[in-house]
């Protein structure tokens, strides 16, 4: 199954209705990556996975580690869209990937950037 994800104002497919998005921690330069799947009712996140911790981003209790990341599935139920603040302040914005198609977005700062399942 295929879904639309509305990157900006731009539609996206989505092989799957997966996507991942990944940065790096303005402040501890620790990479982060989420994996999200677009639903009907929502973005519900799958899972989350940290290279390391500080300034707030610690991993959960139930988080494992796995080939040298922290991987958690966060308790949070489907959300209507992801607002990502693009403040231009932390050298790149995020990393979008769906299938073998991955983009640069929030890298300049603006409006922020929202993402939402396709109507």
């Amino acid at each position: 199954m295929s879904a639309c994800l509305l990157v900006g104002g731009k539609a996206m497919t989505l092989a799957a209705g997966l996507f991942t998005l990944s940065w790096t921690h303005s402040v501890e330069r620790v990479e982060w990556q989420e994996t999200w799947r677009a639903t009907p009712v929502g973005l519900q996140i799958v899972e989350a996975r940290v290279k390391g911790s500080g300034a707030g981003m610690e991993p959960p209790p139930d988080a494992r580690l796995r080939d040298g990341w922290w991987v958690y599935v966060p308790e949070l139920g489907p959300i209507p869209e992801l607002r990502l603040a693009a403040s231009g302040a932390t050298g790149s914005g995020w990393r979008l990937c769906a299938g073998e198609e991955c983009r640069q977005i929030g890298v300049q700062a603006k409006e922020p950037v929202l993402l939402k399942p396709c109507p």
